[in-house]
């Protein structure tokens, strides 16, 4: 179930907003068009983001019609700011845009021609890699799977957050492929339900048992011995451990660790953002009321009243019982073993 698919200049995008009533796609063929997409949630997810991005640049970098090295340049660190702009809390989104500017100015010395079809090769190579990525964070997390087990997520860290597979969804897809027998808790993940919309549509169509709760049920689903572990999915992790995901997250991992249930989060190293110390330096993007206030462009709150909708919330590593990577599963002390993946 892949969420893009890149060929001859157009990306084409799985309309997530749609979602799971229709199954719609979006053609991007300028940079500007995907950052639009990006903006407006039409592709979300941190790895899937930052593959979407590095496309951006590629197709960007394609529209440029100047015959100067400074020109060219010049242009392309204007399209690359464009991607930066789109979404501020997920860190895949600006690693990626950094790798592949990165090998545009390795390659510098090569004719503009040359260095546009090197940009679309590294974007279709960090779009294969993803995929292979999330295989691996499926093997590692499924080591910690018990047969039989019921498993909590919030928001949807599965095939349409990434190039295909899935983080958090990934671990779930392997268990049960491999005879395990498991079922899933999804919580709606208010505002946007992620939850409801997204994962359990997933899940259906790879038919593993789930069942939708509303958000604010995780503590009594939870109390009530129906869950045996969380895994959710990130978008960016701090060195200390401290993870930014889905607005909620935060909640759920504080009743977990209240009903001693294991709470993982399953995410590339690439999330991992080896430059912010702790949770409190990461930035919390705020979105639009109308996301609160409607439904399906439905109004279902009073005109007038003041709206906060941050979109993401920060999990303090001490309710993190694991990190789940593509190089295996970290354990606490976090601070320690997080910078052992930059080595």
């Amino acid at each position: 179930m892949r969420p893009l698919e890149y060929k001859d200049g157009v990306l084409k995008l799985i309309d997530q907003t749609r979602l799971p009533t229709e199954c719609e796609y979006v053609d991007c063929s300028t940079y500007e068009e995907v950052a639009d997409a990006i903006v407006n949630m039409i592709v979300r997810g941190a790895p899937a983001i930052g593959v979407t991005a590095a496309y951006g640049v590629a197709i960007g970098a394609l529209s440029i019609k100047s015959d100067s090295k400074e020109d060219f340049f010049n242009e392309l660190e204007k399209i690359c700011d464009k991607m930066r702009s789109t979404r501020p809390t997920a860190v895949n989104l600006f690693w990626a845009i950094d790798r592949i500017y990165k090998k545009a100015l390795s390659n510098k010395e090569k004719s503009i021609s040359e260095i546009k079809d090197i940009l679309v090769e590294e974007a279709c190579r960090m779009d294969t890699e993803d995929v292979e990525t999330n295989k691996a964070i499926g093997r590692n997390g499924n080591e910690l799977i018990k047969p039989g087990s019921t498993i909590l997520t919030h928001c949807n860290a599965g095939a349409l957050a990434t190039c295909d597979y899935g983080t958090a969804l990934g671990v779930i897809r392997i268990a049960h492929e491999s005879g395990k027998n498991i079922k899933v808790y999804a919580d709606e993940t208010r505002p946007y339900l992620q939850g409801s919309r997204l994962t359990a549509w997933e899940l259906q169509q790879q038919g593993i048992p789930v069942t939708i709760i509303c958000d604010n049920m995780a503590g009594h689903t939870m109390k009530s011995g129906k869950i045996d572990c969380v895994i959710v999915g990130a978008d960016r992790i701090a060195l200390n451990g401290d993870t930014a995901n889905k607005i909620g997250t935060y909640s759920v991992a504080v009743l977990a660790k209240e009903n001693n249930i294991p709470f993982y989060v399953a995410a590339p190293v690439s999330t991992i953002d080896f430059s912010t110390e702790t949770g409190d330096g990461i930035p919390i993007e705020e979105r639009k009321e109308e996301e609160v206030t409607h439904i399906k462009g439905i109004r279902i709150a009073p005109e007038g009243v003041p709206v906060s909708n941050p979109s993401f919330d920060v999990t303090p590593n001490k309710y993190i019982t694991g990190i789940i990577t593509e190089k295996g599963v970290i354990y606490p002390p976090y601070e320690t073993n997080i910078k052992k993946l930059k080595e």
